[in-house]
């Protein structure tokens, strides 16, 4: 199901970086350090934004890439 609050995501597993886009603002963070069981959970999550919130944000180092890019 698509999500209204995440645009996009994606994962590097060599460098385990998550790369996520946000529908509102149209910024990219990246996450450092996120385990590939996390990011495959994330992907299979019904609800991202929940998913999201629950449990990347606030658990993973992050910076600002900039904005959303396609």
């Amino acid at each position: 199901m698509p999500s209204t609050s995440i645009r996009k995501m994606a994962y590097d597993p060599d460098s385990r970086i998550l790369s996520v886009w946000f529908v509102a603002s149209g910024k990219r963070y990246q996450f450092e350090d996120v385990p590939p069981e996390t990011f495959a959970e994330f992907q299979a999550a019904f609800a991202k934004g929940r998913f999201f919130n629950g449990h990347i944000r606030n658990h993973f180092r992050y910076r600002l890439v900039g904005p959303a890019v396609d």
